[in-house]
């Protein structure tokens, strides 16, 4: 049996009915057979690459003839498996996935006639109103069932409203009352009823100076249950996924504009490999906030929940293969194909980055602009990491570890720490890391927000460029990662491989960048990593290895910075700091190594949250003697607090 996503993130309604979406089971050749392939023969859906607007604009009026209808949606190889889903399209034209891209300049009037020509199934269209200015604080779309546009079997409604504030939005449709982008229901409902969010598209509104250079990416997702048993799910970026997801292609020093929409009712943690991206703004689905430029953030991932946009600008600033993702393990590894769990569990432990990877994960190609030449390097400091099993221990049926090596002799073959060695590393100080795989299997090493050239990035069979790309790093075996690393902050490194097994067996840890002439003080400086131990979230988020800790000693007076590291495969986590049952107050520092703006770096309550893949620095000055709680929480599926006296004296 496959399991149900494990995220914890899960925002799903159970009303749709299932008529009118049926899941598919697998027959010869690997196709996927429904009742429609028995009669007559759906259309096939487009995957819409969010390029070329719908409808037809004139005169400062955008008329566009949206029709619902059934259509056979292939997300991987055409040919290949499919499903026969609920689609948007436009009238005459193919159905899409994502929905037919509106995009207007600010100041259009939109026209919009919608046809539901289901059958058997009521349909309700939320987000085709005026859009709204103001903050994006919401974790969900805020729309309500006010808002929605209803349509029975075979009927027609035309809207016209007023293209409201600038920004990146939301439309959907639901099938059954209740808008699936609000409501959160118990993962046996979601198992029951399924997740049907490929009825979601952009809506664009653009600045009078707006670029056209922008690329829009909609994340849509189906899933339903198989059978009393099994459950399968799709997860697309424009309608496709990986590998068969668009590849971009770039230059070096491009400057990439992209318009990011999760159309799905589930949290997705955006990663980007090699390079940090500028955060220009952030929208709800149905209002959206522009960030003035001084307070636009870095990241290296940055989490979109239910119906949630953002507008990123980047540039790749060294050639090589390259990732987009999303960094919930679930929804990357094998088990976001359609294809049957025999194949793709083989796949997963494959080196082949076509095979062992899918869903939400974009590749991008940098070329070397003309007259490119890479920044000189200079002798290397040489490290050597070891990758360990040991006995097992807690819930995990295996231990794994990387140990780096202290002084003449290498650490022993079962010697462990989960998470591995904190690699205490300079700002600019070029460093050789070997990596010695002493498993039994194959493995890879990622390491995590760090710029760095592409052949060490630790994606097997795509990081580097052209014939010259990096493989898994077999048993007794080893690899050298040449790292210069740019930039202070707090980092990670993980497996990259047999993802699941690896990284709930214990192969993460933190990086430590400091600046020249810096040394790491752990009286003052501590580092809180969280991840699994073992393959479900239930009790099972560990920090630094364990569900308990013994009290730690502060300084009264001194400021301690605090590192958290979340590199857990699917559940947000949130860390607490407390006097008796008063939240203290601590300074905001850096997300993902990256130095807060002005505005951001400020005192404020010690609560935050960190999606997966994200870390966050706290600078804390305790004010007096006396006893402190900090507190980490792991998913709401399946609290655990980890909770650690601090003493201060």
């Amino acid at each position: 049996m496959r399991p149900l996503y494990r995220s914890a993130m899960i925002l799903l309604v159970a009303s749709a009915p299932l008529i009118a979406t049926t899941s598919c089971r697998p027959a010869a050749g690997g196709l996927m057979q429904s009742s429609a392939a028995r009669g007559s023969v759906a259309p096939t859906v487009q995957a819409n690459d969010n390029r070329l607007p719908a409808g037809t604009l004139r005169d400062g009026t955008l008329r566009i003839n949206l029709m619902i209808s059934m259509a056979r949606w292939y997300p991987e190889a055409e040919g290949g498996p499919f499903v026969d889903v609920a689609a948007f399209g436009e009238e005459g034209r193919p159905p899409q996935i994502p929905a037919p891209l509106i995009r207007v300049p600010l100041g259009t009037t939109v026209v919009a006639t919608i046809r539901n020509s289901l059958s058997d199934s009521t349909v309700y269209v939320y987000g085709l109103v005026a859009a709204e200015p103001g903050q994006a604080t919401s974790r969900s779309a805020s729309k309500s069932a006010a808002d929605a546009i209803v349509l029975g079997p075979g009927e027609s409604r035309t809207v016209r409203f007023a293209a409201g504030s600038p920004g990146t939005y939301l439309y959907h449709a639901t099938l059954g009352s209740v808008n699936r982008f609000v409501l959160r229901p118990l993962p046996a409902e979601l198992r029951r009823m399924g997740e049907r969010e490929q009825l979601s598209g952009a809506l664009v509104i653009d600045s009078l100076n707006a670029r056209a250079d922008q690329r829009i990416f909609v994340i849509n997702t189906w899933a339903g249950p198989e059978d009393s048993a099994g459950y399968r799910r799709t997860l697309t970026i424009n309608g496709k996924s990986w590998p068969h997801t668009e590849r971009i292609d770039a230059t070096t020093g491009d400057s990439l504009r992209w318009r990011i929409v999760n159309g799905s009712a589930r949290n997705h943690p955006m990663h980007l490999h090699g390079f940090y991206f500028r955060i220009d703004s952030r929208g709800t689905g149905r209002s959206d906030t522009t960030y003035a430029p001084a307070d636009r953030r870095l990241a290296v991932t940055e989490a979109l929940s239910a119906g949630q946009t953002m507008s990123i600008t980047w540039s790749p600033e060294r050639p090589g293969n390259w990732l987009f993702h999303c960094h919930t393990l679930f929804h990357v590894t094998t088990e976001a194909r359609l294809t049957s769990v025999g194949d793709t569990a083989h796949a997963g432990h494959g080196g082949d980055p076509l095979e062992h990877m899918a869903g939400l994960i974009i590749g991008i190609s940098v070329r070397p602009s003309e007259g490119f030449v890479a920044s000189p390097r200079g002798p290397a400091r040489q490290l050597h990491l070891f990758v360990n099993e040991g006995k097992p221990r807690g819930d995990s049926p295996r231990a794994m570890s990387f140990v780096l090596q202290q002084g003449g002799r290498p650490p022993a073959t079962d010697s462990m720490e989960i998470p591995g060695t904190v690699l205490v590393l300079t700002r600019d100080e070029p460093t050789d890391i070997t990596v010695v795989n002493r498993l039994a299997d194959a493995t890879a090493v990622h390491w995590h927000g760090i710029e760095l050239e592409s052949f060490s990035d630790g994606v097997a069979g795509w990081s580097g460029a052209n014939s010259q790309v990096a493989s898994m790093i077999a048993p007794a075996d080893s690899f050298v990662a040449r790292l210069t690393m740019p930039r202070t902050g707090t980092f990670i490194y993980h497996t990259h491989l047999k993802d699941l097994e690896q990284l709930t067996s214990g192969l993460y840890g933190a990086i430590v960048v400091l600046k020249p002439g810096e040394r790491f003080d752990p009286s003052r400086d501590h580092v809180f990593v969280a991840g699994w131990d073992g393959e479900t979230p239930a009790n099972n988020v560990v920090v630094n290895g364990d569900k308990t800790a013994p009290p730690m000693e502060l300084a009264a007076g001194v400021t301690h910075r605090l590192r958290f590291v979340n590199i857990s495969p699917a559940v947000a986590i949130s860390a607490s700091l407390r006097r008796d049952s008063a939240v203290v107050s601590w300074r905001r520092r850096a997300k993902d190594g990256a130095d807060l703006p002005a505005s951001a770096a400020r005192i404020v309550p010690a609560l935050q949250r960190l999606e997966v893949g994200e870390t966050f620095d706290a600078e804390f000055t305790p004010p007096s003697a006396g006893v402190y709680t900090l507190a980490i929480a792991g998913g709401p599926a399946a609290p655990h607090r980890y909770v650690r006296k601090l003493v201060v004296r």
